[in-house]
């Protein structure tokens, strides 16, 4: 296939997959509750990698080790947690925007921690995203409530994928996108994911019932597509283009995830609108032109 061709086709599929967690997110708390949600997508995602690991386990980096655990917390387990904690309040549509901002998270980590250089066009559009948020948090939505505290756990989310983000980049990035990701589910997480559901009660009232396996539906689709299958694709998509080009999935996943929670009954209020093509502005402004030698700043891992 055509390079030009496939990285588009790549770039349409991560973006319905990645906007689609959104969607999946909020189906699975109809069945569990958010800490058992995030709790099964990383235990599910770890044992369907951990064939991978296994073959591969003399590639272990043992001398990496604590960049590996770093990353994996902050990547593959908090956020893991925070977005379905958020959802019980907000809409599938609004984490979807708000998780856009992940890239300017990206810039400011990697400035204060990796050292990664930046332009005044990125720091204003930081200053035009976060305006957009801050909108965003303060809509209320229909019921006219404050919503700050689930929009500050969508952000610290996406913050913590910055974290893992530009730690893969300086520290892990000699190891291939597929098996980093087996190691960090299989070796790092599967334990801190049983745990997990354990103390949020999952095997407490475990009954084989309906609501029981089509709550596992969706959360193994949120595993299996938005986790495994995704991560591929993307290091694919890095392979024949540029991180700049890859990155532009985060400016397509929010329309996914509107469009879904439209089809859902979902509802966006005027300011919500407002405040969510403020981000996508700031998001445009930063990306518009952006030097060879600051690619370090861009997300190479994207994961929801």
């Amino acid at each position: 296939m055509n390079p030009e061709k496939e990285r588009w086709i790549l770039l349409i599929v991560l973006s319905i997959i990645w906007g689609s967690s959104f969607i999946l997110i909020k189906k699975s708390l109809e069945h569990f509750n958010p800490y058992e949600v995030g709790a099964l997508r990383v235990l599910i995602a770890g044992i369907l990698l951990l064939p991978v690991a296994l073959s591969n386990i003399k590639k272990f980096p043992r001398k990496h080790l604590k960049w590996l655990i770093l990353a994996a917390i902050t990547g593959n387990f908090i956020p893991m947690f925070l977005f379905p904690i958020a959802e019980t309040e907000l809409s599938s549509s609004i984490a979807g925007i708000v998780n856009s901002m992940m890239p300017i998270f990206v810039i400011i980590v990697g400035m204060l921690f990796w050292k990664f250089s930046t332009t005044k066009r990125q720091l204003i559009g930081v200053v035009i995203s976060f305006t957009g948020a801050c909108i965003l948090a303060l809509s209320g939505g229909e019921s006219g409530e404050l919503k700050v505290i689930p929009i500050l756990l969508l952000l610290l989310a996406t913050l913590c994928y910055a974290i893992s983000t530009t730690t893969v980049k300086s520290k892990l990035h000699q190891i291939p996108a597929k098996i980093l990701s087996a190691f960090v589910f299989s070796f790092v997480l599967i334990l801190p994911s049983l745990v997990g559901l354990v103390m949020a009660g999952f095997f407490n009232d475990l009954q084989p019932n309906k609501s029981l396996f089509i709550g596992l539906g969706f959360v193994s689709l949120l595993s299996i597509f938005g986790t495994g299958l995704a991560m591929m694709l993307n290091y694919r998509l890095l392979n024949i283009s540029t991180p700049l080009f890859a990155s532009t999935v985060t400016l397509l996943m929010p329309v996914v995830a509107v469009i879904w929670g439209i089809i859902d009954g979902e509802k966006l209020t005027v300011m919500q609108f407002v405040g969510g093509l403020i981000i996508l502005a700031g998001l445009i402004f930063l990306r518009a032109k952006t030097p060879k030698k600051e690619k370090p700043q861009e997300p190479e891992v994207l994961r929801f």
